[in-house]
């Protein structure tokens, strides 16, 4: 079972999922807290087929890695595909 949020982390659900326009073979996975508020960014490198790295419907992240969402379209996009994902996976469901 996947540990749950406290005083050092925050519970983060996948919301977008992007390749770098400015890096080949990098995909940039977004988190956002279910208030849509605060995003987390990952970035990773696609090197090989045998690479083999599973995307989580939700990571734990530390609150001082968590930006601020100050665009209010954003923001609320954030927050409906945050609840959903949170509705309809458990945080280690790989996605």
């Amino acid at each position: 079972m996947a540990p749950e949020e406290s005083e050092e982390s925050v519970r983060v659900w996948l919301v977008e999922r992007t390749y770098s326009d400015d890096e080949q073979n990098m995909i940039i996975l977004t988190y956002a807290t279910t208030d849509g508020e605060r995003y987390f960014r990952k970035e990773r490198a696609l090197t090989s087929f045998t690479d083999v790295r599973d995307t989580t419907a939700a990571v734990l992240a530390d609150p001082g890695d968590l930006g601020s969402v100050d665009d209010p379209d954003l923001e609320a996009r954030y927050a409906a595909e945050a609840e959903r994902m949170a509705e309809a996976h458990d945080p280690d469901d790989v996605i």
